[in-house]
C-alpha cells in the first residue's frame, strides 16, 4: 500500500491540487493500485488560526507515514511574511534531504511557446535542492545604516555536488538521452566552480556514450531562447536552477503546465506544481490544473507505476489536442473542467 500525503496549499493551490487527487484516484483505481490518500491541514489557514506552520507531529508522520507528499502552491497576502511557506515547502526540503529538485519541460503545443517556429522542447533540468545560495548561511552588520553589510554564502560539499550529477546521468542513461549539460558560472565563482567541473568530469567519464557540455549560466539563458532544442538534461546549482527551470517553463507554455519532483531515492519524495498562488484569481475557476496533474504522473512513476503513469501523461496530451484548456493556455475550460475530462480520460485508458 502507497500512502500519498496531500498538502492543498493557499490561493490555487487548493483548486489545482483537488483535480490532481482526483486523477490520482481514477487512476488507481482503473489501474488497481494499492493507495491511500489523507489530507493534512497545513497553510496559511492553519498558521492564521492556531499559529503553527508546521508542527513536529506534522513532520514525523510526513517523513516516516507516507512514501509520497503532493503540495500545492503555497503563499498568502496575509502572511507578510510567508513565514508558513518556508516552514513548509523549505523545511521539507531541507529536513528530509530532498536534494534532487527535477523539474521537465515539454512542449506539448508549438502555440502555446512565446518563440517563433518552435522545434520540438523535453529538457529535463536537475537542480541541487539542500545546498548552494539558499543554505541560509550568511549575516548582516550594521543593519539599517549606510554602512550595513550582507553577507549570503553559496555553500557546496563535494557530496552535495557528486549525487546531484550523479542523478543527472543515471536519468539520462536510463531515459535514453543523449546530452547532460553542466550549467556555472566557473569563470566568475572559480572555486565553487571548480568543484563542480571537477566533479562533472569525474562522474561523467563512466558514460562515455553521453555527450557532455559546460555552459555558463548567462549563456545558458541566451541559448535556451535561442535554441532550446539543443539541450537535453541540465544539472546546476540550486540558484541557477531556480531561474532557468522557469525560463524552461515559459518556452513550453508557462508556469501552470510545469510539475516538479523534490526527491531523496530510495526515502522520501515531494512533488509540487511550479506555479505560486496566484490570490489575484483564486476561487475564479480559472487556474491551470496541468502541472499538478502532470505531477501525478511523475509521482505515480516514482512509485513504481509506470503504466498509470503513462495513462495520466496521454490523458494530459489528449486534453491539449481536444482543446480542452484553461484560459491561460488558451482555451475556455474551467480548472474543474479539464480536471474531469483528464479523469474520464484516464479512467477509459
Amino acid at each position: 500500500m502507497s500512502r500519498v500525503a496531500l498538502i492543498p496549499g493557499d490561493g490555487i493551490g487548493g483548486e489545482v491540487i483537488a483535480e490532481a487527487a482526483h486523477v490520482l484516484e481514477v487512476a488507481a483505481s482503473r489501474h488497481d493500485l494499492p493507495l491511500e490518500t489523507v489530507p493534512f491541514d497545513l497553510g496559511a489557514e492553519r498558521y492564521l488560526r492556531d499559529g503553527t506552520t508546521i508542527s513536529e507531529e506534522d513532520f514525523a508522520s510526513l517523513r516516516d507515514d507516507f512514501d509520497a507528499i503532493l503540495l500545492g502552491a503555497l503563499g498568502d497576502p496575509r502572511v507578510p511574511d510567508n513565514v508558513h511557506a518556508r516552514d513548509i515547502l523549505l523545511g521539507l526540503r531541507f529536513r528530509l534531504d530532498l536534494y534532487i529538485n527535477h523539474r521537465p519541460s515539454v512542449l506539448l503545443d508549438p502555440a502555446l511557446s512565446p518563440l517563433r517556429d518552435p522545434p520540438p522542447i523535453r529538457l529535463d533540468i536537475f537542480r541541487e535542492n539542500t545546498e548552494g545560495l539558499y543554505a541560509g548561511i550568511g549575516g548582516r552588520l550594521r543593519e539599517g545604516t549606510p554602512e550595513e553589510i550582507a553577507v549570503q554564502e553559496s555553500f557546496n560539499t563535494r557530496r552535495g555536488v557528486e549525487r546531484i550529477i550523479r542523478a543527472a546521468f543515471e536519468f539520462a542513461e536510463r531515459e535514453g538521452r543523449g546530452r547532460v549539460t553542466l550549467v556555472d558560472k566557473a569563470n566568475a565563482m572559480s572555486i565553487v566552480g571548480g568543484l563542480w567541473r571537477r566533479v562533472f568530469a569525474e562522474v561523467g567519464a563512466a558514460y562515455p556514450e553521453i555527450e557532455q557540455d559546460a555552459v555558463y549560466v548567462d549563456a545558458m539563458a541566451m541559448d535556451l531562447v535561442r535554441r532550446p532544442g539543443r539541450y537535453e538534461v541540465i544539472v546546476t546549482a540550486n540558484l541557477f536552477g531556480d531561474i532557468l527551470s522557469d525560463l524552461a517553463a515559459e518556452l513550453t507554455g508557462g508556469l501552470g503546465l510545469a510539475p516538479s519532483a523534490n526527491i531523496h531515492p530510495g526515502k522520501h519524495a515531494l512533488f509540487e506544481p511550479v506555479h505560486g498562488s496566484a490570490p489575484d484569481i483564486a476561487g475564479q475557476g480559472i487556474s491551470n490544473p496541468i502541472g499538478g496533474i502532470r505531477c501525478v504522473a511523475m509521482m505515480l512513476r516514482h512509485l513504481g507505476h509506470d503504466v498509470a503513469a503513462h495513462s495520466v501523461d496521454e490523458a494530459v496530451t489528449a486534453a491539449f489536442l481536444a482543446g480542452i484548456r484553461t484560459p491561460d493556455a488558451g482555451g475556455t475550460s474551467s480548472t474543474h473542467e479539464v480536471g474531469a475530462w483528464i479523469a474520464e480520460a484516464v479512467d477509459s485508458r
